[in-house]
């Protein structure tokens, strides 16, 4: 479907121009975006994430580390099982541990689930009606019924992923440093191929519609960044690299990276030192590990026409398609290849420790790093989520496409803006209000 000439044309008014946009929608949680323009160009971008700041990090101190995996799951209730990965590794590494063979395994088949529902909620229901011209997925639902139900469906099977392995779909309570409380038996998992098998089997068949899709132009010199494995697409483990060089082991990341305060939000921004703002997420991933995809996921990107390098940004939309398709067949082939485990976690010893973890969210690395006291408790913690390592790229993305939306009427230039913002799919907590953008001309 074309986007047609929503400039129709116009020269960019010499005006200032305010775009404010009070409630993103079709996000998590409760954000706005305020763009100031002079004569086409930028000169102000804000994107403000108003949640009240929810201190995580200084409430895990003094706790015991066994409690750490469950509360950091109540971050995010998307994704839940990232929070609880990354927390669960570098806890684990403080005490010199590594959870190996079937235990890892079966984590990396929870992390599928929260991939293919988490992915399957972002384009289905939030991001495609952007594309297909509609308001929202109710309103879409009208005239691709077919679409919505399949994609509900496949996102459906992610969730009963993470409730078998995890105790339930949501802040799962199954999960413990060290492995699991309970290993689940074979024919559980069992239970869930068939419907991962026609969840495939969908995703292949609906490709068409992705490909008629038409994309905004923009590209951009971005510094794409991943974890990066020797033989598997990443989830929970690798190198920290990135597309221009970057290749670190994950406890030199505070070394490479570093968190600012901006006044206007209560997020902080995080760039690569000396060298500025990064790209995180699945079109980061797909472009630095698209050679560890599987051979349906390579196949599904051929007919979606990625192939690296693909630098735009609203190509992280058939980006997530792509992971979607691989989180099934891995988690079809862990759970064909499944043998019980003969305990359900790993005993780890209570020393003084510093861990570092860094894990594949749905949306890009996710960075925990904990110091551990000789009795188990939490000294300090840190916790560095992916939409703060994406805030300052989206602004610089909004500051590209200033010219177009100062050429725009109001209608596009809300839709194109918000478009831009929900490419990363930002995790700050759904909202159910639509966009309200004021244009103010002085």
């Amino acid at each position: 479907m074309s986007d047609g000439d929503e400039s129709g044309g116009k020269p960019i008014s010499k005006k200032t121009r305010t775009i404010r946009v009070d409630t993103l929608a079709r996000v998590e949680g409760e954000g706005a975006l305020r763009i100031e323009l002079v004569g086409g160009r930028a000169e102000r971008v804000e994107l403000r994430l108003f949640e009240p700041p929810r201190f995580f990090e200084a409430f895990l101190r003094g706790r015991s580390r066994t409690e750490v995996p469950d509360i950091t799951a109540r971050i995010c209730g998307i994704c839940p099982v990232a929070y609880q990965m990354s927390s669960c590794h570098a806890l684990e590494a403080a005490a010199g541990v590594v959870v190996d063979g079937p235990l890892r395994e079966l984590r990396r088949l929870l992390y599928c689930g929260e991939w293919i529902e988490s992915h399957a909620l972002h384009v289905f229901m939030l991001h495609l009606p952007d594309f297909l011209g509609y308001p929202d997925a109710l309103a879409m639902a009208k005239d691709h019924g077919d679409l919505v139900r399949a994609g509900l469906r496949v996102k459906k099977a992610g969730n009963s992923v993470v409730s078998a392995l995890g105790g339930r779909e949501i802040h799962p309570i199954n999960v413990k440093v060290g492995g699991f409380y309970r290993a689940p038996e074979r024919a559980e998992l069992d239970a869930l191929a068939a419907e991962l098998e026609w969840a495939a089997r969908a995703m292949r068949d609906m490709l068409p519609a992705f490909t008629a899709l038409e994309y905004p132009a923009l590209e951009r010199d971005y510094e794409l960044v991943a974890l990066r494995h020797p033989s598997e697409y990443p989830f929970c483990e690798g190198r920290i690299v990135s597309s221009k060089g970057l290749d670190i082991d994950v406890r030199e990341y505070p070394e490479h990276f570093v968190e600012q305060q901006v006044p206007y939000s209560t997020a902080l921004h995080s760039r690569i030192r000396g060298r500025g703002g990064y790209f995180v997420g699945p079109l980061a991933r797909f472009n630095l590990n698209a050679d560890r995809l599987s051979s349906p996921a390579r196949d599904a990107a051929a007919a979606l026409g990625l192939e690296p390098p693909v630098l735009n940004p609203f190509k992280s939309l058939p980006a997530r398609v792509v992971e979607i398709v691989e989180a099934l067949h891995e988690a079809l082939r862990v759970i064909a290849a499944y043998r019980r485990p003969t305990v359900s976690a790993v005993e780890l010893p209570v020393v003084a420790g510093i861990g570092h973890s860094c894990t594949e969210a749905p949306r890009g690395i996710l960075y925990h790093r904990y110091a551990i006291d000789a009795a188990g408790l939490v000294e300090d913690a840190r916790i560095i989520p992916p939409t703060s390592q994406n805030q300052g790229t989206i602004e610089d993305d909004l500051r590209a496409i200033a010219p177009d939306l100062a050429r725009m009427p109001l209608d596009a230039a809300t839709h194109r803006a918000e478009q831009a913002v929900r490419n990363y799919d930002p995790c700050i907590s759904c909202s159910t209000h639509f966009l309200r953008l004021e244009i103010v001309e002085r």
